[in-house]
């Protein structure tokens, strides 16, 4: 999602067949594009012409949790590989071969790249249950707290650079606005990152860094007025200045961040807090009187010149999604959300598309240019962002309309998930690492805590907390898990009816309403809402014949292509044989590296367990235009059969509860097939 300092003077009129006259906007504000491809990817639609998710339309859960699993996967393969700290902003890939290039030559992201991550981090590691998802983010943040960090002494000390000249693997801000500066709501953004990783994981060293940032955005704290707001959009980092500098400028509307910070620092009593509750109440009162009444919402993007006129719809959406899940905040959160939610939409500063009745919204713009690109290549996080601000304020109101607007555009958002050929950047064939890889994903997340209902129906997941996972672990009819506080209320989705739930060992009743602690469950949505108060420590028990599969997706990390498996795959798993599989790149309704045979003509093929294991079922597609049929069987257990209809996407499970020593495939018609996440079970 990366922005340029010049936006794309794309010619909508001209795309769309829409005239546009002489001192008019060269785009419509709202446009319907009812194109067949989305990103390069064939739509499917309902009955009524409604676009539904890629790349199973029949399966939400699926689709929705696919795209933000594909593209982690695609983060941990380049962690194991190329170990890119991602001090890198954009880059691009191979077609062929589809292995990542960084971009050496653009502005470095850095600042809110980490907020963001963060964000997704916090809510795949409950949903996934995988500790590399934490040791991941904390090299992530542990490689900006060493090499990004403002000097001591400064009037902004020891506080994240928003940036770094291309291809610098230090931070200091870009040149193409100044040296040495930083951008306070940055500052912020970054600082409750760190604080919430330091609940996580109990690491003290990122409770210091966040009280750091909290520290400084109190010190240089102003009232602020209509043209100046009390902390600037970029200024220089040695003494607070503004003149002397290209890029400096006194406004900026992202105050939610720092407030976000200081109500966070306030709840944990940690850090100043009597100057922090001044500073976030006059923080406060400036947003309602000026940006909350104006609609100025500018002063985000880090490659951005500042000016008044470029709104952009990052601010007002992250302070109404975070009114919604902090509705004591804020006496008016509904007005307040809903408005909000609704100039994002219809705002002439920057074009929206209705794309077979998915809302779609571009990143910023000022009414006569834009960022970014046309339809149906841009921009899955921002609408990400919007789905998941409509979906809360469903589950908040129970207005319908709204979970509607958010599932179509949500549907949208996966058609953007993995490596697409076909969407990209703009100006260039590049992606972004803060959209694709954590603004986009940490979003679609939102979709399950605000609609437990669409996340996966066979799977038991912790969809939302308000407060930090500090552990969890899934097994057969169970999920245990802690959160950093006390006092939460989380959301879970199960695939088997609880017998029993205890909080701190001690048991807890089923309610109707959480006014006190207990749980809610419904039967026929295995929607779970748990309210615990005493303790951090969460038990959930029930009858269940499902354990929860290990999954080989290639992609961890993955060989080059068309590399053959001769040999074990990953490391003590399985032994691929003399070289009958290989590894497939991003192809049809597969949006990462997956499994292929080398011969495609193949009529059977075998791979083998080091240790007998439980073979419980693999993704399939067939790219084909006849059925293909699957013959699945292991010398000590019966053969099961399944057919996959042509461009059909199926996860197939073999219900097999003993283990096997090898696993045989009988194919017949399967010229086009492909396979991934290789589901097995430890028995």
């Amino acid at each position: 999602m990366r922005r340029v300092a010049v936006f794309a003077k794309v010619l909508i009129a001209f795309v769309l067949g829409a005239s546009v006259a002489v001192g008019q906007q060269p785009f419509p504000v709202t446009s319907t594009v009812n194109e067949s491809s989305i990103a390069g990817r064939q739509v499917a639609l309902d009955s009524r012409g409604k676009l539904l998710p890629w790349p199973m339309p029949a399966d939400t859960g699926y689709s929705y949790s696919s795209y933000f699993l594909s593209q982690w996967t695609i983060l941990w393969d380049q962690y194991n590989r190329q170990r890119l700290p991602y001090f890198f902003c954009c880059f691009d890939f191979d077609r062929t071969t589809f292995e990542i290039m960084p971009d050496l030559h653009y502005v470095n992201s850095t600042g809110y790249l980490r907020a963001m991550m963060q964000g997704f981090v916090e809510r795949l590691y409950p949903y996934a249950g995988d500790p590399h998802t934490l040791e991941f983010l904390q090299n992530f943040v542990d490689y900006e707290l060493e090499n990004g960090l403002t000097p001591e002494g400064y009037a902004w000390a020891q506080v994240p650079y928003p940036s770094a000249n291309p291809g610098s693997r230090r931070y200091t801000g870009w040149s193409e606005h100044g040296e040495d500066f930083v951008e306070p709501h940055v500052v912020g953004e970054d600082g409750y990152g760190y604080l919430r990783l330091y609940e996580i994981t109990g690491n003290t060293k990122y409770l210091r860094a966040a009280i750091r940032c909290a520290d400084a955005l109190a010190k240089n704290f102003k009232s602020g007025d209509e043209h100046n707001s009390p902390w600037p959009y970029r200024c220089f980092a040695r003494d607070g200045r503004l003149d002397g500098g290209k890029g400096m400028f006194p406004y900026s509307a992202n105050v939610v961040e720092p407030i976000m910070l200081f109500d966070e620092l306030i709840r944990l009593d940690q850090g100043d807090i009597a100057g922090y509750k001044k500073v976030r109440e006059g923080a406060w009162a400036w947003l309602m009187k000026y940006p909350m009444q104006n609609n100025v919402w500018v002063g985000y993007f880090e490659d951005v010149k500042g000016s008044m006129d470029n709104m952009n719809q990052v601010i007002p959406l992250e302070f109404a999604r975070y009114v919604l899940l902090h509705p004591e905040k804020d006496a008016d959160w509904r007005e307040h959300s809903r408005k909000l939610i609704e100039w994002v939409k219809t705002t002439p500063k920057w074009p929206k598309y209705v794309v077979h009745g998915a809302t779609v919204t571009t990143e910023q713009g000022n009414g006569k240019e834009f960022c970014c690109n046309l339809p149906n290549q841009c921009c899955d996080s921002h609408s990400s962002r919007l789905a998941a601000v409509e979906a809360l304020y469903y589950a908040k109101t129970g207005d319908a309309a709204y979970k509607e607007a958010a599932y179509r555009t949500y549907n949208w958002v996966t058609y953007f998930q993995g490596l697409s050929e076909f969407a990209h950047a703009p100006f260039s064939t590049q992606w972004w690492f803060t959209d694709e890889f954590a603004d986009g994903p940490r979003r679609m997340l939102d979709a399950f805590w605000a609609v437990p209902e669409w996340a996966p129906t066979d799977e038991s997941h912790l969809l939302g907390s308000l407060s930090a996972v500090t552990k969890i672990a899934y097994g057969r009819g169970s999920v245990t898990y802690s959160t950093f506080d006390d006092e939460s209320t989380d959301v879970l989705r199960l695939d088997f009816v609880p017998d029993a739930i205890t909080v701190g060992g001690k048991a807890i009743s089923r309610r109707k309403e959480l006014t006190e602690q207990g749980y809610t469950f419904d039967d026929s949505t295995h929607a779970l809402y748990i309210r615990h108060t005493t303790s951090r420590d969460v038990d959930i028990q029930g009858k269940s014949d499902r354990v929860p599969p290990c999954y080989i997706t290639f992609d961890d990390p993955h060989v080059p292509a068309g590399t053959p498996l001769v040999g074990q795959y990953p490391s003590g798993v399985i032994d691929w044989g003399k070289g009958d599989w290989e590894i497939g790149t991003p192809h049809g309704k597969f949006a990462t590296f997956n499994l292929a045979l080398v011969d495609p003509k193949a009529r059977r093929a075998d791979f083998h367990f080091y240790v007998p294991l439980i073979f419980s079922g693999i993704d399939v597609y067939n790219d084909g235009d006849t059925d293909a049929t699957l013959v699945v069987r292991s010398p000590e257990i019966r053969e099961t059969s399944f057919t996959i209809k042509p461009k059909e996407l199926r996860r197939l499970r073999t219900g097999w509860r003993d283990p096997s020593s090898s696993v045989t495939f009988e194919i017949a018609n399967g010229e086009a097939l492909r396979f991934d996440n290789l589901a097995y079970i430890h028995p």
